[in-house]
């Protein structure tokens, strides 16, 4: 007698291919951290869930529904004015960075860590530091690469 088959059904939550999508399909709205301070365009239908208050200032932390990928907005104090270069400097970020491109104006590193790629952006405004971080998973680095591209491109304030 053969054993029933098994059947198993796995659920995969992947990033939409983003190759002929329309811009409403991801939400994107507008995340302002307070008036006249950073703010980014947020895709709600990735970042769904609230990921709590940004860990480094005003913000907030946005993640996506199975916790793979998050993203936080926020208004890092730099009171002594510190330049992109110095202001990173200072942040002491891990070694092994991938990408770096620094600016009078702003900032920006990107690595590998346990699979998951990490992305930082930082803009240069009085008193402050705009930010956006962005983590998500490595192998779908290319399904990510126009969403964070969006975000980044859209951070602004000051």
């Amino acid at each position: 007698m053969t054993p029933p088959a098994l059947l198993i059904t796995v659920a995969i939550v992947l990033v939409p291919d983003l190759t002929n999508a329309q811009p409403r399909a991801l939400d994107w709205q507008r995340y302002n951290v307070a008036a006249g301070s950073a703010a980014a365009d947020v895709p709600r239908a990735i970042f769904s869930e609230d990921g709590g208050p940004a860990p480094d200032g005003p913000g907030r932390r946005f993640v996506l529904a199975d916790g793979r990928a998050d993203l936080t907005v926020q208004a890092v104090p730099n009171p002594d004015g510190a330049s992109p270069a110095a202001f990173l400097a200072a942040r002491k970020p891990p070694s092994g960075i991938i990408y770096r491109r620094v600016t009078p104006r702003f900032f920006v590193v990107s690595s590998i860590r346990n699979d998951r790629i990490w992305y930082n952006r930082c803009n240069r405004a009085a008193g402050v530091m705009h930010c956006v971080l962005i983590n998500y998973p490595a192998a779908e680095k290319r399904r990510w690469d126009p969403i964070v591209t969006r975000i980044s491109r859209s951070l602004s304030g000051g």
